[in-house]
């Protein structure tokens, strides 16, 4: 039963990544590098050294699993945010967000045509894809400390405005290559109406996700987390369908949620931090699987990947968002560390799986470089992010005890109420 030892090759795979995420929660206590890098690389080794690995991931799969680990991540990012954060930096998060995300995609789509040649098609579209960032894996090399202030908050907020920014750009470029003739003022329609729309579901879809929860709570153990989670996934979908993004549609919802009191709260906050830090994982481990390290090594992809991932970090970035953060009110080193705090993570894996399926020109060149790229990115622009922060006296502060056991990343402290069940439950959402 071949279709049968598949699955259970697929099972196996499975529940060893999960083992290995749970036994890493202390591992980044010592180690200056993030776990999930250190999967992606394992991964890409073992899809070399054993083929049958290798071929057990489609891109298809890969964009499927990188998907539904995306909806748990902002979702757990926007209540780790929370409706409060976001007042105190909204303008700084939506410039970097949305300004920021366009001058890099911008900055380094020049860049990339000027390196490798080729089309401006195939430079655009490996520069969307290489746009976004994930201070998770950023927080998962410091260790007991957090970032404190406003320059935490910046961070974790333009993660989570800068990932759908990405997609929705990232779509609205693919509709104009795929369709002859397609207008570029049409791709600037469809990425406006995706971000109106997802926003719009987003926020209505909390705000009654808040109500269930504090209007019809669920008094057996496990299952409010469970309702949070069909949630979060009923948002993304109404969002899809309505031709919206539903990624920013769950990080709205997540953002309402945060400082939303409710019952079960800090069970509901301390599943889905723990979902999402296994999801990232996963996606991490599905890109290793599917590029074979042996294909980078003979390609030159390796270095030409290593080029670009330092011309993002040192030159792109930098001059992308430093005027965008002139008028904050951060410190000259706060400034300096969020231009280097730019790391890569899951993001970037689903856009070079949108581009490889939609079967462009160069894509498999393009899923190739962006492995190497996010691999660069948090393993040694990663590795000096400790450094950074205290070169640049970035304000830290050291984790509660209870967030150190989630499994792999280190969040934000998060807001939990109590609630005695037969109570009221006050809104101060």
């Amino acid at each position: 039963m071949p279709h049968a030892d598949t699955f259970s090759l697929a099972v196996l795979a499975g529940a060893v990544t999960i083992f290995l995420a749970l036994a890493s929660s202390t591992v980044t206590r010592y180690v200056p590098f993030p776990v999930p890098a250190l999967l992606l690389l394992a991964a890409s080794v073992a899809a070399t050294a054993i083929p049958r690995v290798g071929t057990a991931l489609t891109v298809t799969m890969v964009e499927q699993i990188a998907t539904t680990a995306l909806i748990f991540v902002l979702f757990d990012g926007g209540m780790q945010v929370g409706m409060a954060r976001i007042k105190k930096a909204i303008k700084p998060i939506l410039n970097l967000g949305l300004l920021g995300t366009l001058l890099t995609a911008g900055g380094m789509a020049l860049a990339a045509h000027v390196m490798l040649g080729g089309s401006w098609a195939f430079a655009l579209l490996l520069a969307t894809a290489l746009a976004p960032t994930d201070p998770a894996v950023m927080f998962s090399v410091l260790g007991a400390k957090e970032v404190a202030g406003r320059s935490g908050t910046i961070l974790e907020g333009e993660s989570g405005a800068n990932d759908p920014v990405s997609i929705a750009l990232m779509v609205a470029v693919l509709a104009v290559f795929e369709s002859a003739g397609g207008s570029p003022w049409s791709a600037v329609g469809t990425f406006f109406a995706q971000l109106l729309i997802g926003l719009a579901v987003g926020l209505a879809g909390g705000r009654g996700l808040h109500w269930a929860m504090r209007h019809r709570p669920l008094e057996r153990a496990g299952l409010p987390p469970l309702r949070t989670l069909a949630g979060a996934g009923a948002i993304y979908g109404v969002a899809s369908l309505l031709a919206g993004s539903g990624f920013l549609a769950v990080f709205a919802a997540g953002i309402v949620l945060g400082d939303a009191r409710a019952p079960h709260k800090e069970e509901i906050v301390g599943f889905h931090n723990s979902l999402a830090n296994l999801s990232e994982v996963a996606a991490f481990v599905a890109l290793g699987l599917t590029v074979p390290i042996g294909s980078l090594l003979a390609h030159w992809i390796w270095a030409w990947g290593l080029a670009l991932a330092a011309v993002l970090a040192l030159v792109v970035r930098p001059l992308a968002i430093a005027p965008l953060l002139a008028l904050a009110r951060l410190t000259w080193g706060e400034r300096m560390f969020i231009c280097w705090a730019g790391l890569k993570g899951a993001v970037p894996i689903l856009l070079a799986a949108y581009a490889r399926t939609a079967h462009v020109a160069g894509g498999r060149r393009l899923y190739e470089l962006v492995f190497v790229v996010v691999t660069a990115s948090v393993l040694v622009q990663g590795a000096g992010v400790p450094g950074a922060a205290r070169l640049f006296n970035v304000p830290m502060r050291t984790r509660l005890e209870g967030a150190s056991s989630s499994l792999l990343v280190a969040r934000r402290r998060v807001r939990t109420e109590t609630w005695t069940p037969g109570a009221s439950v006050p809104d101060r959402s």
